[in-house]
């Protein structure tokens, strides 16, 4: 019985039943593919970053708040997220280029591949709920570049990750719906930029319980979110999405994104006093992987 591949690309390294598992629940996990050691560097230098030991250059640097009132909460228990951090050498070689993620992402989106975005989220003890968990979302809101089928994050778990300190949640063969929805900031979520769907709550979905190292790869039209840290440890995970070079940009005006484009470009105009398209500033925050160059090499400031 032959089968119509549409979000893995041929030539890969997926077996059939990885490659048909990815194209029918629009995620797929690799128990302990990152190593320990990597994962521990990562997690040194965000304690360096979170006290102030390092020049944090382009990166965003976001507190929790509800904790930053607090002149007993500092350091990596106020820190909720780093982002933008491609440009750093010790998380950019410990893991946006781990050979172990990138040939998993190549089955995904081709040989031609960029880091178009990078986190490293912590979910410290003590925050509310409010700005713990992340609504259920689409990560493609957030992105003006296309086509979907060939962008895809890596998420690894940094610690042991499950229902009690925040995991992932995910409504398996979301994306084959081809539909992304609109978002709005939730009734109790406060965190900037954490836009969610509404009206998804009835579906059934799945906790992604891992271990350090488990990564899962996902589509960004997949339903997901996470939970909040109802403990007194930390939840710490680090991400990328990788994408296509060669994927083309377009405009989100008077599309359900032109909320997230105005507020992007908000803040990027407040942290660098430069006024820059909600394209362009995607190209800047982005890094070349492998392959040929594309359109996340140029810019174009009439966008």
């Amino acid at each position: 019985m032959s089968y119509n591949y549409r979000y893995t690309v041929d030539g890969g390294t997926f077996t059939d039943d990885q490659r048909r598992f990815y194209e029918d629940h629009g995620f797929i996990m690799f128990r302990n593919l990152v190593p320990h050691h990597k994962l521990d560097a990562c997690q040194r230098h965000f304690v360096d970053i979170c006290d102030g030991k390092v020049d944090t250059g382009m990166m965003t640097i976001m507190k929790d708040g509800s904790l930053k009132k607090r002149s007993d909460v500092k350091g990596e228990y106020l820190i909720n997220k780093i982002q933008d951090w491609l440009l750093d050498d010790v998380l950019f070689e410990n893991y946006a280029v781990d050979d172990s993620i990138v040939k998993v992402i190549q089955n995904i989106v081709g040989p031609n591949v960029t880091a178009a975005h990078s986190m490293l989220i912590n979910k410290p003890p003590d925050s509310t709920e409010g700005f713990s968990r992340h609504p259920m979302h689409q990560d493609l809101h957030y992105f003006p570049f296309r086509p979907a089928d060939r962008i895809a994050a890596s998420w690894t778990a940094m610690e042991r990750i499950d229902e009690e300190n925040g995991c992932l949640f995910a409504v398996p063969g979301s994306h084959k719906a081809g539909k992304l929805y609109q978002h709005d900031y939730p009734e109790d979520v406060e965190n900037k930029a954490y836009h969610g769907v509404k009206g998804f709550d009835h579906i059934p979905r799945v906790n992604l319980i891992m271990e350090k190292g488990d990564t899962v790869f996902f589509h960004p039209m997949l339903l997901h979110g996470s939970g909040p840290n109802k403990t007194k440890g930390f939840r710490k995970a680090i991400s990328v999405h990788y994408a296509d070079t060669n994927c083309h940009f377009i405009d989100v005006r008077g599309t359900s994104q032109e909320n997230i484009a105005v507020e992007v470009m908000e803040l990027g105009q407040k942290k660098f006093g430069i006024k820059a398209s909600f394209q362009d500033i995607w190209k800047g925050k982005s890094r070349l992987i492998c392959g040929q160059p594309g359109a996340f090499q140029t810019f174009d400031s009439h966008l």
